[in-house]
């Protein structure tokens, strides 16, 4: 199965998938709204609204596994979002991204390696994954910012910058 072709949910419940944005680059972020790291929803929202007119869109993807930082309800992590960081990319439901109950998103996902060559478990909230209309991966752990220059250099090499 293509990483395209994996079922998804919308934050509102809605079934979807990556192909939804098959002819776009995707920056797949897991994030929570009660992290250290929260703040990179600044960044991402950045992203979206400068290349989200030339085939790009942050996917965020909620998750409450480190440290039970997204608690929130769908209503209450959107309107976290809205309203706290004006985001105005997609969301999909809180999933799981590591152990037993991994999505089968993350399973594929995890399995790239990121810059220092170290594939496996999440490690964190903010970690990325950017991916091509073509379906390539590329691994940014939690720490890169979004608008750091190895995250903007991939989103415009991928858009044709």
């Amino acid at each position: 199965m293509s990483l395209h072709d994996i079922p998804l949910r919308t934050l509102s419940g809605e079934p979807t998938s990556l192909s939804a944005y098959a002819d776009k680059t995707v920056l797949l972020v897991n994030v929570a709204s009660k992290c250290g790291l929260t703040p990179q929803y600044e960044g991402l929202e950045r992203l979206q609204r400068q290349y989200g007119d030339r085939g790009f869109t942050v996917l965020g993807v909620p998750c409450n596994q480190f440290m039970g930082q997204e608690p929130g309800t769908a209503e209450e992590i959107q309107t976290f979002c809205s309203t706290t960081y004006g985001v105005s990319f997609p969301l999909l439901e809180k999933t799981d991204v590591n152990g037993d109950g991994r999505h089968p998103l993350y399973a594929e996902l995890t399995q790239v390696a990121d810059a220092d060559g170290e594939a496996g478990d999440v490690q964190w909230n903010f970690e990325k994954f950017l991916v091509s209309a073509k379906g390539e991966v590329t691994r940014f752990r939690p720490r890169t910012e979004p608008e750091a220059p190895e995250i903007v250099a991939a989103i415009e090499a991928q858009l044709g910058a």
